[in-house]
């Protein structure tokens, strides 16, 4: 015997209802690498900015300018 028209909608909806929840997970999980993502582009720019700084200061340091630029 075939499931009836309510029986069909019942099922339809459960379905809708776990697929709602499973996106707002996902949608949760986006949103927390979003932030994973900002705060490591943040930290990137930190290092970057002083391992550039490091690399100067070595530079000056390893290369002093001739006696007559004093």
């Amino acid at each position: 015997m075939p499931p009836s028209t309510h029986q069909r909608f019942e099922r339809l909806e459960t379905l809708v209802a776990h697929l709602e929840r499973q996106m707002d997970a996902l949608n949760e999980v986006v949103i927390e690498q979003g932030r994973l993502l900002h705060h490591l582009q943040k930290e990137l720019h930190r290092t970057s900015t002083a391992m550039q700084s490091l690399e100067w200061e070595r530079i000056k340091a390893h290369n002093p300018k001739p006696p007559h630029y004093s």
